[in-house]
């Protein structure tokens, strides 16, 4: 019997062994990928100096994750003991076999499941939330309603609002874990509920309750059930309390907040329920001991009856007492949705100014706003882009993803511009492993064209083109060209590998290069095995190329690399390059968002109803260098995650100054204030409650299609300012008409970096309107002949963007007019510039052109015949005379073809033709 009992024992041991080992492999096999991403990801935010940034998520999950865990653990343990103890003492149990010990272990596991799920959600979800409850910001402002400061709104009230769900939760889980114990005891210690009688007579009792044992059970199932609805209960009344603040975000009213109803109606019902809650727990304790069930359930009663009356009084006092006289009623709450929607939105500070839109201009204001006039934009970046690509692609794997559009001092003059990065599109890279991480590392230079200049063959003038860069500005040159970090490099990279890296086209070889810069990690010790099981690749961890002085370099999308390292700021899609001081940088603004600023009204389309410009991310394109400074020190959001985060942001007063003059006010933020601007820069209630004067983002013709007008970035001097800056606009026009009403206007320049201003328009008065004035041109008998004859001729004419400009107390709009041949690989050229002043508009091959026809600042040209006249013979004519006669019609020729006019240019060929006969007839005699 011994050895039998040892050999049971031994087996028993070994399986117990064995399965230990299984799940040991089991286990160390699914954690070990995240083991890998989770060293490799450290020392990526190590690199970049951002480590604390990244181990701020894992210490504090770690520091309430692990308390919390062992604590909820240590309570549903002794909870269940509780149950356990209660069933054995008051109920006769049959033994069926099983240890004690199976049910404690049964008891344990079940407690740390239910504690592991409880605190790994609390913990998962709301890190960042317990933090911004730690180190809340205050706003200084309090809301209108309970008179709490609004950072109780955008940082406590969260947390709390995500633990009274999580302990819900909780009470429920419980509830569930005490049933399915009751049934697991049931089953292991089934209690004695049979009288054992052998009589043949009295079988029938064998197999029959036992009464008292049933009530026994039953009477310990509910007793443990109480506690949990006396808990659940207190909890639902706190849950009602805290339901009053989200009044705060209402819906029902003529706008969003708490309105009339609300206040005196829904509040109270709130109010109440939270006394019923209260009262439901306390008759709940009392109706179970006195054995009154109805005593017990008259709470819960009482709450859903108040519940169905106080829904039915809510939309009585909404329909027969606040509808009737709404406005009445409402007008508090309107001024406390149009004040806390401006504030959350920044609209609070613009500044509104008068303008007469008079139409006075002269020559001479033109002369005196040269600088305005020097930077009017006559080409579009859609097209720019669609050249730089064509033209200074040099290479099928070279592409232009995006032009940028900013400001330059230019021969001391300051011109806006455009720019665009030259990246490597990996997918038109032959698929090889080498070639695509080791080989092609990088994009190479930049293009920048000033947006007032075009060739004569209509295309953007490059200022700088070419590779290597060659510039034609002094003081902007492009010194270090490579691009490693881009919005295109989408994979990881190796270098300072034994395989040079291409760099740049040149002639019959390509030039190569080995990366010099300060950015990846170094591949030595175990980083070879870690890098290559995080990417999956076997050649990374057998090739020969690979040293362990080469270096991984990852994240280099700029967009992916800054959601990587601060996911709770919202970033702008649009990044923009900036060239300093021989160098590359990119440009990404960085916005704080929020869905819990009181009374104020969510974006269209978005859940936020509070933005701000906090955050500029400048980005080395060689290094990947990656730097947050603080563009809004004011915002008590990033002044919160400043706390939070310390390591993390730099002071704007930091930033180098080659790179803070290319600051842009964003046109993502613009655009969504713009939007909201419409509605909400009526102050009076009563005005806004009519909708009397909504306003629209005026619209246009592009292409030849009408859409909305984008804010567009210029240059101009705006009225009683001294000198020109950059500035970004949109104009509006009133809702359901044409003609324009105001223009909204971001300053960029300087200390008046993210001062709005609005220019109204006088009411009494029509000012024409973009959409007019696309009219206008498409009514013109000239341009629309021409337009007819160009959609003849195997080509097709494209309006561009129609710019509005203030000049002094006037408009004018400037449109430039593309012309485009009907094939693929076309480029659409500008061909015409349209300026427009009041009923008069000009249309001409320059700007200068434009703007001398209609305000004569130069004597007008005289105008070519359509037909050339033709040479007589005999007619005494000297070699001048005919050379600058060839020079005429070979250009008229040009034209002809350009436009498709083939008959016309057949004409000029042969003319021409004729004079250069002329000129040897000559050159002969002489």
């Amino acid at each position: 019997m011994q050895k039998k009992d040892w050999g049971e024992r031994m087996q028993k041991t070994r399986r117990w062994i064995g399965s230990t080992l299984i799940a040991a492999i089991i286990i160390l096999l699914a954690s070990f990928s995240t083991l890998v991403h989770f060293i490799t990801d450290y020392q990526w935010f190590k690199e970049l100096g951002f480590d604390q940034v990244f181990l701020t998520k894992l210490m504090t999950q770690l520091k309430i994750g692990v308390p919390l865990f062992v604590l909820l653990t240590i309570f549903i343990f002794l909870y269940l003991q509780t149950i356990k103890k209660d069933y054995y003492k008051k109920v006769q149990t049959a033994y069926q076999g099983i240890d004690e010990k199976v049910i404690n272990r049964i008891a344990l596991g079940g407690a740390a499941f239910v504690s592991f799920i409880t605190s790994a959600s609390f913990t998962g979800n709301l890190w960042f939330e317990l933090l911004t409850y730690l180190n809340t910001t205050s706003f200084g402002v309090v809301d209108p309603i309970f008179g709490k400061d609004i950072s109780f709104y955008m940082f406590q009230y969260p947390l709390i609002s995500q633990i009274y769900t999580t302990i819900i939760s909780f009470v429920f889980l419980l509830t569930v874990i005490t049933l399915v114990f009751y049934l697991v005891m049931m089953g292991l210690r089934r209690p004695t509920i049979f009288e054992v009688n052998d009589s043949p007579d009295e079988i029938h009792l064998r197999r029959g309750l036992n009464l008292e044992n049933g009530k026994k059970l039953l009477h310990i199932a509910l007793r443990q059930l109480l506690v949990l609805g006396v808990i659940f209960f207190l909890v639902l009344g706190l849950g009602y309390y805290l339901r009053t603040f989200e009044l705060l975000y209402s819906p029902r009213g003529v706008a969003y907040g708490a309105s009339f109803t609300d206040i005196h109606v829904t509040l109270w019902v709130y109010r109440a329920l939270m006394g019923l809650a209260f009262l439901s727990a306390i008759l709940l304790v009392v109706g179970a001991k006195g054995k009154k069930m109805r005593l017990a359930l008259t709470g819960p009663a009482l709450m859903i009856a108040f519940g169905i009356l106080g829904g039915f009084v809510e939309a009585g006092v909404q329909n027969f007492i606040v509808a009737p006289d709404e406005i009445s009623k409402e007008r508090q709450y309107l001024e406390y949705n149009i004040q806390y929607t401006k504030m959350a939105y920044g609209l609070e500070s613009i500044e509104e100014k008068d303008f007469p839109g008079e139409q006075d201009l002269t020559a001479q204001d033109l002369e005196e706003n040269r600088e305005i006039i020097d930077n009017i934009r006559i080409n579009d970046y859609r097209p720019a882009n669609q050249f730089y690509n064509q033209r200074q692609g040099i290479r099928p794997y070279y592409q232009f993803n995006d032009v940028d559009i900013d400001r330059y001092m230019i021969d001391d003059e300051y011109r806006q511009v455009f720019l665009a990065a030259r990246e490597i599109d990996i997918n038109k890279v032959n698929e090889q492993w080498i070639n695509r991480h080791l080989k092609y590392t990088h994009g190479y230079g930049a293009v920048l064209s000033p947006v007032n200049q075009v060739t004569a063959e209509g295309q953007p003038q490059l200022l700088i083109q070419n590779i290597p860069p060659e510039s034609k500005v002094e003081g902007i040159e492009i010194q270090r060209p490579e691009i490693y970090y881009g919005e295109l490099t989408n994979h990881y990279i190796l270098t300072n590998t034994q395989e040079k890296e291409f760099d740049y086209p040149k002639g019959d070889q390509n030039a190569e290069t080995l990366y010099e810069g300060t950015g990846g990690i170094r591949l030595n010790g175990l980083n070879k095995l870690l890098y290559a099981i995080r990417n999956g690749s076997l050649k990374m961890l057998i090739s020969g190329n690979v040293t362990g002085d080469s270096k991984i370099l990852m994240h280099r999308n700029i967009n992916d690399r800054v959601q990587k390292i601060a996911p709770f700021i919202h970033y702008d899609e649009d990044p923009y390059l900036v060239i300093s001081e021989g160098k590359l940088f990119w440009v990404i603004d960085g916005f704080t968002l929020s869905s819990n600023y009181p009374y104020a009204q969510p974006y269209i389309g978005e859940r936020a109803n509070y933005i701000r410009n906090a955050v500029k991310v400048v980005i080395d394109a060689y290094n990947g260098t990656t730097t947050y400074y603080l563009a809004d020190e004011k915002d008590p959001v990033v002044q919160t995650l400043s706390k939070i985060f310390p390591q993390l942001f730099t002071s704007m007063a930091k930033m180098p100054e080659g790179i803070k003059a290319h600051m842009r006010y964003p046109q993502e933020i613009f655009d969504i204030q713009s939007d909201v601007y419409k509605l909400y820069h009526m102050n009076n209630p009563e005005v806004f409650y009519q909708k009397e004067d909504v306003w629209e983002i005026a619209n246009q013709l592009y292409e030849r299609k009408e859409e909305v007008m984008e804010s567009s970035y210029m240059i101009m001097k705006l009225p009683n300012e001294d000198q020109a800056e950059f500035i970004l606009s949109i104009p509006y026009t009133p809702k359901g008409k044409p003609n324009m009403t105001a223009l909204l206007v971001a300053r960029n320049d300087g200390e008046n970096y993210g001062k709005l201003v609005t220019y109204k328009l006088p009411k009494q008065k029509n000012i024409y309107g973009p959409m007019q004035i696309e009219t206008k041109i498409n009514q013109d008998p000239n341009i629309s002949k021409e337009f007819s004859l160009w959609g003849q001729q195997g080509s097709t004419y494209l309006h561009g963007d129609l710019i509005t400009i203030p000049i002094k107390n006037s408009f004018i709009y400037v449109e430039p007019i593309y012309l485009k041949a009907d094939n693929e690989n076309s480029l659409p050229e500008v061909k015409r510039v349209i300026v427009a002043y009041g009923d008069k508009v000009a249309y001409e091959e320059t700007l200068e052109q434009a703007l001398n026809k209609l305000f004569g600042t130069v004597k007008e040209e005289p105008q070519a015949p359509t037909e050339p006249a033709p040479i007589i013979e005999g007619e005494p004519q000297n070699i001048n005379e005919l050379i600058v006669r060839a020079n005429h019609v070979f250009n008229q020729a040009q034209e002809a073809q350009r436009a498709g006019n083939w008959a016309d240019y057949g004409k000029y060929i042969d003319e021409l033709k004729t004079i250069l006969e002329r000129l040897n007839q000559q050159e002969t005699a002489e």
